[in-house]
Order: structure tokens, then sequence, then C-alpha cells
């Protein structure tokens, strides 16, 4: 995967993080960024909007002081 692709994930990521106050919001939220992330960069939106949702999911439940 070319640098440019890389670090335009990345940089969506870390701009559009959502959390939520439940775990299905925060699985919505991330699923949803996830798939943006992944059409943008020519990905597979589903696969991208498992890894979102699992990913955002998560983080928000190992830092619940960061998600609010």
């Amino acid at each position: 995967m070319p640098v440019r692709k890389v670090m335009l994930t990345l940089a969506a990521c870390a701009g559009l993080a959502a959390c939520g106050d439940t775990l299905g919001e925060q699985a919505v939220g991330g699923a949803a960024i996830g798939a943006g992330t992944a059409v943008v960069t020519g990905n597979s939106a589903l696969q991208g909007a498992a890894i979102g949702a699992a990913g955002n999911v998560a983080y928000c439940q190992l830092n619940p002081s960061r998600c609010n």
C-alpha cells in the first residue's frame, strides 16, 4: 500500500474518531468511519466497516475516560 494511502487512512481515523455512549453506538460509529475510509482508499467497504467497528469498540472499552 502506498505511503499516501496509509497517511490518509491514519489521518481519517484520528480526525474522525467516534466513540459513543453505548456499545452499539461505538460499533456503528466505528463501522461508518471504517467503511468511509476504505472507500476513499479504494479498499473493501465491508472489511473497513468490520475493522472500524472492532477497533472503535476495543478502544472505547479499554479507554472509557477518552470516549466521553
